[in-house]
């Protein structure tokens, strides 16, 4: 028999593990969907979308923004958010194409 081994680095389970608990509520990941759609949108833009009071939502941006998931760009007035990796959107695909969930 086959010797069994951890296959990835035990870093990357930890940052991975990290990520994963950050984004496990509906809302965070309806806002990385709209933003991998868009590349970056304000608070009122995806308030418009999500149809959630403002205060959840920045709730959820703060907290994504505090892990490193997302960060802000400053325009003007407007505050863009924007996610700091693509890679949190191929396990989105995998959700989306897995006929299970």
């Amino acid at each position: 028999m086959d010797t069994l081994k951890v296959r990835v680095d035990q870093k990357k389970l930890e940052r991975a593990a990290y990520v994963l608990k950050c984004v496990a509520h509906p809302v965070r990941i309806s806002i990385i969907d709209l933003l991998e759609q868009r590349d970056r949108l304000t608070v009122s833009q995806l308030q418009e979308v999500l149809q959630i009071e403002q205060s959840l939502l920045s709730h959820h941006l703060t907290n994504m923004r505090d892990k490193g998931v997302l960060d802000t760009q400053r325009e003007g007035k407007n505050v863009y958010y924007f996610l700091t990796s693509s890679t949190i959107t191929d396990i989105l695909g995998c959700i989306n194409g897995c006929k299970k969930f």
